[in-house]
């Protein structure tokens, strides 16, 4: 009785772990800014639990079954080589149960308790996820990081509609921000593994293409967030003090890309931090000088 009380133990540990638990920290942060805004400020509290339970349950969900279907690749990589698949420590039947489980659990949790839009949204961020991005993309193409950002740049929006009870213009310039964001924040770390990546044969834009246009890409997309960060403070969604913190952390951004695309260091993990000081300082300075 006692060694089997240790399995499951053990085994709900393992699961736990496969659901990414920091990375579901981050998606219910920025979800739970999605709702303040969208509700101009003013939390229910249930509204709140709930769309935080399911949109948390969605990540995790998805994270699980990415994990799932990329146990091969994950063996062959040394950062991911300890997850619990590659090391045999949990069935990959149980761990696709309780992944797919948990992102059709998140769906009745919003539609029931929140609302339709939102429910339809972690949907469409989960399909994203594991099918666009982990199924179709990923093994085939450099673009999968792309199509894999609409999944993390959704998290927001899910919680603006929950708050505000509908898609409009200020959702789609949060999913905008967003979406832009992710990719070069992701190529900096994907350059401090591109030797992994390549090991198990995943076409990341540093392995496909190469250090430069990694970094010139980076740049590109950093570039870019300068106007669309901007825009909230353009159709009234945020004031003055917004449009300062936004358009300084824009240029740091800027000339800290510039900076690495010129020298001749092919990582740069303080580049991979500043991204998120400056998403942090971006929804931070929304929140505080909201309109």
């Amino acid at each position: 009785m006692v060694e089997r009380t240790i399995s499951y133990t053990s085994t709900i540990k393992e699961l736990l772990i496969l659901t990414k638990p920091g990375i579901v920290t981050l998606v219910l942060i920025t979800t739970l800014g999605g709702i303040y805004i969208g509700s101009g400020g003013n939390l229910d509290g249930q509204i709140v639990f709930w769309t935080l339970l399911g949109t948390g349950m969605a990540a995790a969900g998805s994270a699980v079954l990415n994990m799932v279907f990329d146990r091969d690749i994950d063996a062959l990589m040394e950062r991911t080589s300890h997850r619990p698949l590659p090391r045999g420590s949990v069935n990959p039947k149980l761990a696709f149960s309780f992944g797919l489980g948990l992102v059709i659990g998140s769906f009745f949790v919003l539609a029931l308790l929140v609302n339709l839009w939102s429910a339809v949204l972690a949907m469409v961020a989960s399909f994203s996820y594991v099918v666009l991005y982990t199924l179709l993309l990923k093994r085939k193409t450099p673009v999968a990081t792309e199509i894999g950002g609409i999944s993390g740049a959704l998290p927001p929006v899910i919680g603006y509609v929950a708050g505000a009870g509908e898609v409009d213009l200020k959702a789609f310039v949060l999913f905008l921000i967003m979406f832009m964001w992710q990719p070069p924040h992701f190529w900096v770390l994907a350059l401090k593994y591109r030797d992994d990546y390549a090991k198990a044969g995943i076409p990341t834009l540093p392995v496909a293409r190469g250090v430069k246009i990694t970094k010139l890409n980076t740049l590109v997309y950093t570039v870019s967030l300068l106007p669309l960060s901007l825009i909230p403070y353009a159709i009234g969604m945020a004031g003055t003090l917004y449009f300062v913190v936004a358009l300084v952390m824009s240029l740091l951004y800027t000339v800290y890309t510039l900076k690495f695309l010129f020298s001749p260091k092919e990582e740069s993990m303080k580049l991979f931090f500043f991204s998120i000081i400056y998403i942090t300082a971006i929804f931070g300075a929304l929140i505080v000088d909201l309109r």
